[in-house]
């Protein structure tokens, strides 16, 4: 059965720091892409990062090119979103997918003074 479980959201000031992190059962985090997508509230699902399984590729939406930073733990089988110096923009659930077109539950991410 496929699972992927998200945590790591929570609140959070501006210019802090948090670190989500989605579990991975069924199938390995390393054979596929992974992505991180969020969808603030009234707002459509933007793709935020993508870690690719087979080659190591790793890309991020221009928003947070420079903050943000995707990684995977083969042994784990999880993929990770460290954030950092995090703005009120970045408030959103997070979600994580596979490119089998897998979904999570997602995790809530407020930054909030």
């Amino acid at each position: 059965q496929v699972q992927l479980v998200e945590s790591g959201g929570g609140v959070v000031q501006p210019g802090g720091t948090l670190r989500l992190s989605c579990v991975v059962s069924g199938f390995t985090v390393g054979s596929t892409i992974m992505r991180w997508y969020r969808q603030p509230p009234g707002k459509e699902r933007e793709l935020v990062a993508a870690i690719s399984g087979p080659d190591g590729i790793i890309g991020y939406g221009d928003s947070v090119a420079d903050r943000f930073t995707v990684s995977r733990d083969d042994i784990t089988n999880t993929v990770y979103l460290q954030m950092s110096s995090l703005k009120p923009e970045d408030s959103a659930t997070y979600y994580c997918n596979s490119q089998f077109g897998h979904w999570g539950q997602g995790t809530q991410v407020t930054v909030s003074s």
